[in-house]
C-alpha cells in the first residue's frame, strides 16, 4: 500500500478530532470510543490511534492504561497558570521585537491589524468566528515575530496550542457580541500605537491586560458549563 494516504488519514484524523475537541464537540473527562471516532471520521484504527496518540504529546487526551483514551480534563489552576505564563512570555518577546523590529515589521503589523479590523463585514456567525480567530492569531503572530528568535517563538506556540481549549470559550463569548468586538477593537488600536511609538513599558501593560482579560469570562463559561 501506498505510504502517503496512510499518511495523509493519520495527519487528516489528527487534525478534526484536535479541531472537535478544542471546539467541545468532545467534553473533558469523555471517553473517546474507537468505535464512535471510526463512524464520526470514516477512518480506520491506525490514522485514529496515530491521532490520538499525538493529542496526548499536546495533552489535550490522556492515555488510559489499557482502556482507551478520554479528553484531557479542563481547571481553573490550567487556565490560570497557562495565561499567566503566555503572559509574562508575550511580556519578553513584544520587549525583544519592538527593539528589534524594522520598518517592515510595522508595515505587517499595521496590514494585519486593519485586516482584523474588518471582520464585522463578513456575514454569518460560523464564517465571523473562523476569519476572526484567523486574524486575530496572525495579528499576534506578526508582532511578536519581530523578536527575531525561532526558539522563543516555538515555546510561544506550544503555549498558544495548550490554552486553546480555554481560548475558544472566550471567542464564542467575545466574537458573537459586538461590543466586546469594540473593545478588542479598541484594544488592538492602543497596542499598535504603543508599538509604532516603540513604547516597551506600555506596550507590555497594554499586551498583558489583553491577554489576562479573558481568565475570569473563561472560568464563569466553565462553571456554568459544569466544567469546573
Amino acid at each position: 500500500m501506498d505510504p502517503l494516504p496512510r499518511q495523509n488519514q493519520g495527519i487528516g484524523a489528527y487534525t478534526r478530532l484536535k479541531r472537535d475537541i478544542i471546539r467541545g464537540t468532545f467534553l473533558p473527562g469523555e471517553k473517546l470510543l474507537m468505535s464512535h471516532l471510526k463512524t464520526r471520521y470514516k477512518l480506520g484504527a491506525a490514522p485514529l490511534r496515530e491521532a490520538l496518540s499525538q493529542l496526548v504529546g499536546e495533552r489535550l487526551v490522556v492515555a488510559i492504561s489499557q482502556r482507551g483514551f478520554r479528553v484531557a480534563p479542563m481547571s481553573r489552576e490550567e487556565l490560570e497558570d497557562l495565561y499567566d505564563a503566555r503572559s509574562q512570555l508575550e511580556g519578553l518577546l513584544l520587549r525583544l521585537a519592538i527593539e528589534r523590529g524594522d520598518d517592515e515589521w510595522e508595515a505587517e503589523i499595521l496590514a494585519h491589524a486593519h485586516t482584523l479590523s474588518k471582520v464585522v463585514e463578513v456575514s454569518g456567525p460560523d464564517e465571523v468566528l473562523d476569519i476572526w480567530d484567523a486574524r486575530h492569531k496572525a495579528f499576534h503572530q506578526a508582532i511578536m515575530a519581530g523578536c527575531g528568535s525561532v526558539h522563543l517563538l516555538r515555546v510561544r506556540e506550544h503555549l498558544f496550542d495548550q490554552a486553546e481549549r480555554y481560548r475558544h470559550l472566550w471567542l464564542r463569548k467575545t466574537v458573537f457580541s459586538e461590543q466586546a468586538l469594540a473593545t478588542k477593537r479598541q484594544e488592538h488600536a492602543d497596542l499598535v500605537e504603543a508599538i509604532l511609538a516603540r513604547d516597551s513599558d506600555r506596550a507590555c501593560a497594554l499586551m498583558h491586560e489583553h491577554l489576562i482579560t479573558p481568565v475570569p469570562i473563561i472560568a464563569r463559561e466553565l462553571e456554568s458549563r459544569g466544567l469546573l
